[in-house]
């Protein structure tokens, strides 16, 4: 077989079926390019990654008998991937064209540009915006907005433009860069992993691009839920790592104190109110464990 111009990554927890149904709409839908699929099952319960390649012959799949987090699983898919440019994408997505070849276009158009997003859309009803390009994170409250986020696609956002950050859901690079910039870093296990490299990634000189004329479409938040322990441990613990590897100087300690105070505080404080006691837990060990994870910056 032709070696592959993309690599698309994803990986997989306990969401066979997602992951089945993104498959299923990559190789109907993609016909102008070669491309291999990899799937990297981060130790779900049961082996899915058997039974998924029982479905899919053709696929790469790769059990991992440790769940590594996100960063991991994508670098496992890296070691083996032999395409061109890296496509990593969520396994709750699918898409339903084939017009890849823009993100393509626009990857060869110029050295500089290591990286781009495309338009991300919720997968259901009324199917608006999710990602539109990213505004730069806030320099000590870390906040941003995703462009377009519960829009409408309306015209307003079919333009591309440079954005400061990636969006992890689906995000195509080129394999030179990963080579020169290093692998996604895997200290931050689930959540700003995406953000953090895509720093490093600008930080090297590079420019990231978002292309809105190939539409992803995502099932928001399946695997983890807006309000779980899990995400607010790791939203308290990365948003605090982020400043710590990105910022510098008195910023940096600025950015610290602010996230160690004001919205633990803020959050806390609703969090009692509506009774929600493991979230409470969850941001105070979110807390302690940046206070006390060793080696922060590598």
């Amino acid at each position: 077989m032709d070696r592959p111009v993309i690599s698309f990554i994803t990986v997989n927890y306990n969401g066979f079926k997602d992951t089945c149904e993104l498959i299923q709409s990559l190789q109907s839908c993609i016909k102008s390019i070669v491309f291999e699929i990899i799937v990297v099952d981060n130790a779900s319960i049961v082996d899915e990654s058997i039974k998924i390649k029982e479905l899919f012959p053709n696929i790469i799949t790769i059990r991992s008998e440790k769940n590594l987090g996100f960063s991991g699983g994508n670098n496992i898919g890296i070691h083996e991937a032999k395409g061109k440019y890296i496509f990593f994408i969520n396994n709750d997505t699918y898409i339903e064209d084939d017009k890849i070849i823009f993100l393509i276009d626009c990857l060869e158009k110029s050295s500089l540009i290591a990286g781009v997003s495309p338009k991300i859309r919720f997968a259901f009803p009324p199917q608006n915006i999710q990602f539109a390009g990213y505004t730069p994170l806030s320099n000590i409250t870390l906040r941003n907005s995703l462009i377009g986020f519960g829009q409408p696609d309306i015209a307003d956002f079919n333009h591309p433009c440079t954005t400061p950050y990636l969006h992890g859901a689906a995000m195509m690079i080129k394999r030179e860069a990963i080579d020169r910039v290093g692998m996604m870093p895997e200290i931050f296990f689930l959540y700003y992993e995406e953000l953090d490299w895509s720093r490093q990634f600008t930080k090297a000189g590079y420019q990231l691009r978002y292309i809105p004329d190939w539409t992803v479409f995502h099932k928001e938040s399946q695997s983890t839920g807006q309000e779980s322990p899990l995400r607010t441990f790791y939203l308290t613990r990365n948003r605090l790592l982020y400043a710590w590897r990105n910022l510098e100087g008195v910023q940096k300690w600025l950015a610290v104190l602010y996230q160690v105070t004001i919205p633990p505080i803020k959050s806390i404080l609703i969090n009692l109110i509506k009774g929600k006691f493991k979230l409470i837990s969850a941001t105070i060990k979110g807390i302690y464990a940046f206070i006390v994870l060793p080696n922060k910056n590598q």
